[in-house]
């Protein structure tokens, strides 16, 4: 190939790639902003303590509630719509905000995993503490947050049903058939 034919090909590339950049930075998805807490919020429905409360709006709310604290480079695409996958991702395994909403199981199944994730240094993320180093939790704060959420694990499930329980135990037996025919 003619290396003027070459360069040609390689500027109109370059240029179509620049001009799409440009035009991404128009497009942006709804921000994970709402403007007040549900009647469905963790804190609306269960006790949480100051102290909790300040861990998790350092350490979670941003992806795990409806309250994003969004940084400056969330305005670049396409870093925003990472971040809003991110987000999206995060609200789906616990969201914060509409915790109130869950069946009394789940919830308690969702802060024994919340804890556990903690406990094991799994959240939060250390691609979020990377660039949020606030964010990363001292010996004492995690002390403090797993002992709220177990508590508080246990006084929800003291409240489920039996009949509950014992529907979630023939659920979860199915699956384990399901995943062993695979």
């Amino acid at each position: 190939m003619d290396s003027r034919k070459f360069k040609g090909i390689a500027k109109r590339t370059l240029i179509v790639l620049l001009i799409a950049l440009v035009v991404i930075q128009f497009i942006h998805p709804a921000k994970n902003n709402a403007e007040t807490l549900t009647a469905s919020d963790i804190t609306k429905a269960y006790p949480v303590p100051d102290e909790v409360q300040k861990i998790m709006q350092k350490a979670c709310n941003d992806c795990h509630s409806n309250h994003t604290t969004y940084p400056w480079y969330s305005r670049i695409q396409p870093v925003d719509w990472w971040l809003n996958d991110h987000i999206q991702e995060g609200k789906g395994e616990l969201n914060f905000s509409e915790f109130g909403s869950l069946a009394l199981l789940r919830q308690s199944k969702k802060l024994k995993k919340a804890a556990k994730e903690v406990e094991e240094g799994e959240m939060p993320l250390s691609s979020y503490t990377l660039i949020h180093r606030d964010a990363i939790l001292t010996e004492a704060e995690k002390q403090l947050f797993l002992s709220w959420a177990r508590d508080l694990s246990q006084q929800i499930y003291a409240k489920v049903s039996p009949e509950e329980i014992e529907a979630d135990k023939k659920r979860m037996e199915e699956r384990k058939k399901q995943a062993e025919k695979k």
